[in-house]
C-alpha cells in the first residue's frame, strides 16, 4: 500500500495543499482538527482541486465552480457529476498519514 506522512502543523486550516501519493496527486485538506484527502484532479475539468476554495467541508474547483464533499468525495454542484476517489487519513498526534484505500 502506498502512503506518506506529513507534519499535521504543515498543513494551513482551510487552505489545501496538493501532495503526490505514487503516481497519484492528492488534495489534502485541514478543517479545524480534521484532515482530508480527495484526488487533485477536478472531475468535471482538468483543473487542480488544491488551487479551489474550502467552505462547510467542501472544496470549490476555481476553473467552473463544481463543489465536492471532502468528507466523501461526492460531486455536489454542477458542472461536476462524478465523484472524486478518497483517500484514508490516519492521524497519529502530529503526523498525518494519507493512504490509498
Amino acid at each position: 500500500m502506498t502512503s506518506t506522512s506529513l507534519p499535521f502543523d504543515s498543513l494551513v486550516d482551510g487552505k489545501p495543499r496538493k501532495i503526490t501519493l505514487g503516481d497519484k496527486d492528492v488534495c489534502v485538506a485541514r478543517i479545524g482538527d480534521e484532515v482530508f484527502a480527495v484526488a487533485d484532479m477536478c472531475t468535471h475539468s482538468e483543473a487542480s482541486l488544491s488551487e479551489g476554495d474550502i467552505s462547510n467541508h467542501k472544496i470549490e474547483c476555481w476553473l467552473h465552480g463544481a463543489e465536492f464533499d471532502l468528507r466523501t468525495g461526492e460531486a455536489k454542484t454542477p458542472p461536476a457529476v462524478e465523484a472524486l476517489e478518497t483517500f484514508a487519513v490516519r492521524r497519529d498526534g502530529d503526523t498525518v498519514t494519507i493512504s490509498q484505500k
